[in-house]
């Protein structure tokens, strides 16, 4: 068994590493962005791709607080140990902490009750939010409460004041307005430890999660709450304190069992330096943020930078014991693994730009996640689509999972099984269910027939178009031209007359009436989007969208006209995840994401940099709102981060970034095969357009760098100035 492969996420490994830390990256970090607006972000203690996000938890249960905290609202019912960040969706909220005196009542509460429930309001004004640490004051009890964590361990620090009946409280119940428990548990282990179990069911319709916690001094006596003294929702765990006195609680989860979670905390946390562990974590967190080193005079930038980058790296999380046993997508424990298992895979979003960065700064992680999508097909016969804690969702639209799998095949990983992944994208494709069977009998989704059946055959084209690229890639020419031909399924939607995507019924017409600005969420032929960007999502075939325009130069002009539309959405059920609009282009949404970059496929490469700068300028911050849409577990942060060092991945599972428009003087980039330095000479706001490119000091004349170039190492220098030049 490839322990060191499980382990390496552990804090124990990570604070043994001999490597320096130069610059403290982590001071940059404000996780607060994000926190506000519709960005959705969790807020709270974890390190790197860990399986603990430990954090509060807030009484609303709504859009706005899928992650479990919103900053205009300052109620905590608790302090739980996974959480979603910034996505559309609540779930998780699983072992929820809260340290009480006196009285209270076992649930939620209501502001409009101040006596019920355990709630709190807590201190925003003082709370301290860094990477790997948090610390609020809860008002109601006078309790400060300070959190931070190991890769599978939340470790609790709650200073009290003196009270005869003080305790802790571990609630099961709660799960947010999706997750409902269908099976929980909590025995006393010792006059210090407790451990238990929450089965719950929501967006992840089986989840199975085991805990042990342990206390850093007895207490008094333990109080099991809810209706089945069998399957308690509640422990109380009570205590006299004294003023000022400080109670510790460590607690460990595992996907497997009690005894994995104790295992866990036994590798990952023996000890009670809470101090230590808030070191180690910011440690593992500078050790990540260290990949990429800007240069600018910018701090509102770097700030954005690198809390963006932050962001990037809360999920996947690893989803195995410290010895490499995790529960499959079959329901079933899986050991003796040579991987590392991850889950939380928001994939239609993060196929897009965050697994293309992962590519480039943690390439070391690649291999492990393509085999654990690898085993999640052979689990559950297919690639993933939204997973989640072992549990396929099936949320959003398309075979993102493919994509991810054939991109990092196509980039040369080799630490996984080829044909296998291949078998798994070209079965994955080829599956009857989610309008794939009337894609197969009409060659595309008749939206008449299939709800938001064009916005599911685009995805699938993009998919197709993946498929193609990996069969090209080992030799399997057939399939390649088989797959590339079904990828140009979109066109089917594309009207001469419209000049835009449009739905397609089973008989060949129009769907009539049409309103291009038109989107009612979760009907008819769109997802999350109208006419004017769904006519865009061929980022796989600029050749074909070419040929539907006549010419680039037509391409370039109806380019133009998606900006300068009005902005405003119609519909009767708007989705709110519509946002960011310049025009009709909607960057708080994926879809819209690598549409700016057509311009410098197109030869034009000045609108491309005009149009990224004015995304930085109005679509980013470093306030709460900070973000114009959900941050999609890293997606919308992934876009920021590669765009700024100068280039994107538009073409799915296609090796190369197209240039845009640089945003730092000099940005250092680990990779594999040492630095990858990237320089902007001459850069303002003014001196915004690319003059001249040179590669490793020779003048290179492509509008893109291949992904084989970075990954080696070498500098890439953009010579800038203040008009439009064409140096390819």
């Amino acid at each position: 068994m490839k322990k060191i492969a499980a382990l390496s996420l552990t804090l124990g490994i990570i604070a043994a590493c001999s490597e320096s830390i130069p610059e403290d990256y982590a001071s940059f970090v404000d996780p607060l962005i994000g926190s506000g607006g519709h960005g959705h972000v969790f807020v709270g203690a974890s390190v790197p791709f860990g399986a603990v996000q430990l954090g509060p938890t807030s009484i609303p249960q709504e859009w706005d607080w899928c992650s479990g905290y919103h900053e205009s609202d300052s109620t905590v019912i608790g302090f739980s140990h996974t959480h979603l960040e910034g996505t559309g969706i609540g779930d998780l909220f699983d072992i929820t902490v809260m340290p009480v005196t006196g009285e209270v009542t076992y649930a939620r509460g209501s502001e409009d009750d101040p006596d019920s429930g355990l709630w709190s309001y807590a201190a925003h004004s003082r709370q301290i939010v860094e990477p790997g640490y948090y610390k609020v004051d809860l008002l109601r009890y006078g309790i400060t409460a300070e959190l931070t964590a190991t890769a599978r361990t939340g470790l609790h620090r709650y200073t009290f004041p003196e009270n005869a009946g003080s305790a802790i409280v571990f609630d099961l119940e709660n799960g947010g307005c999706w997750d409902k428990a269908t099976m929980t548990e909590i025995r006393q282990e010792s006059a210090t430890g407790i451990s238990g179990l929450r089965f719950s069911k929501g967006w992840a319709d089986d989840q199975r999660l085991f805990f042990h916690a342990e206390f850093s001094r007895p207490f008094d006596s333990v109080e099991l709450i809810g209706p089945d003294k069998e399957h308690p929702l509640y422990a109380r765990m009570n205590f006299s304190t004294s003023e000022g006195e400080r109670i510790l609680v460590k607690v460990s989860i595992s996907p497997v069992s009690i005894e994995g979670a104790k295992a866990n905390m036994a590798a990952e946390m023996p000890g009670w330096d809470f101090d230590a562990v808030k070191a180690e974590a910011r440690t593992a967190w500078n050790r990540e943020l260290s990949k990429i080193k800007i240069d600018t005079a910018d701090s509102t930038a770097m700030r954005i930078f690198y809390t963006g980058l932050y962001h990037t790296m809360i999920h996947p999380a690893v989803f195995n014991d410290t010895d490499g046993n995790y529960r499959g997508a079959d329901g079933e424990i899986h050991g003796n693994a040579d991987f590392v298992n991850y889950t939380v895979f928001s994939l239609w979003d993060t196929y897009r730009a965050a697994h293309p960065l992962m590519t480039i700064i943690h390439p070391e992680k690649v291999n492990d996640i393509v085999n654990t999508m690898l085993h999640i097909y052979e689990q559950q016969g297919k690639l993933p689509v939204w997973h989640l804690m072992g549990c396929e969702t099936n949320c959003m639209i398309g075979n993102p999972g493919v994509i991810t799998v054939a991109d990092a095949l196509v980039k040369g990983f080799k630490g996984f099984d080829a044909e296998l992944a291949y078998a798994a994208m070209k079965n994955t494709v080829m599956l009857d269910e989610r309008g794939q069977d009337l894609r197969k009998q009409y060659g595309f989704i008749p939206c008449d027939l299939y709800n938001e059946g064009l916005a599911n055959d685009m995805e699938y084209a993009i998919a197709d178009a993946a498929v193609a690229n990996a069969a090209e890639f080992l030799g399997k020419k057939e399939d390649g031209e088989f797959f590339r031909k079904r990828s140009r399924s979109y066109l089917n939607y594309m009207d001469k007359e419209t000049l835009l995507a449009r739905g397609r019924l089973s008989d060949g017409s129009w769907r009539t009436p049409f309103n291009p600005f038109a989107s009612n969420h979760r009907e008819q032929d769109y997802c999350e989007g109208n006419a004017w960007q769904y006519t865009w999502l061929a980022p796989h075939d600029f050749e074909g969208l070419t040929e539907f325009y006549g010419s680039t130069e037509n391409l370039t002009a109806r380019l133009d006209t998606l900006f300068a539309q009005k902005t405003e959405i119609e519909g009767s059920n708007v989705s709110p995840d519509i946002s960011g609009m310049i025009g009709q282009y909607a960057h708080g949404n994926e879809p819209s994401h690598h549409i700016l970059y057509f311009y410098t496929m197109a030869g034009e490469p000045a609108k491309t940099a005009d149009k990224v700068r004015e995304v930085y300028a109005t679509q980013y911050s470093d306030r709460p709102d900070g973000l114009s849409g959900n941050e999609d577990e890293g997606q919308m942060s992934a876009w920021y981060v590669l765009s700024s060092l100068g280039f994107y991945q538009v073409e799915p599972a296609v090796p190369r970034y197209w240039f845009g428009a640089p945003l730092f003087d000099r940005a250092v980039v680990k990779v594999s095969g040492g630095e990858f330095v990237i320089r902007a000479e001459n850069l303002s706001d003014t001196d915004r357009y690319i003059q001249k490119v040179t590669l490793d000091g020779r003048e290179y004349k492509l509008p893109y760098i291949s992904y084989k170039d970075i990954y080696k190492g070498g500098e890439l220098v953009f010579t800038m100035g203040d008009s439009p030049a064409k140096w390819y």
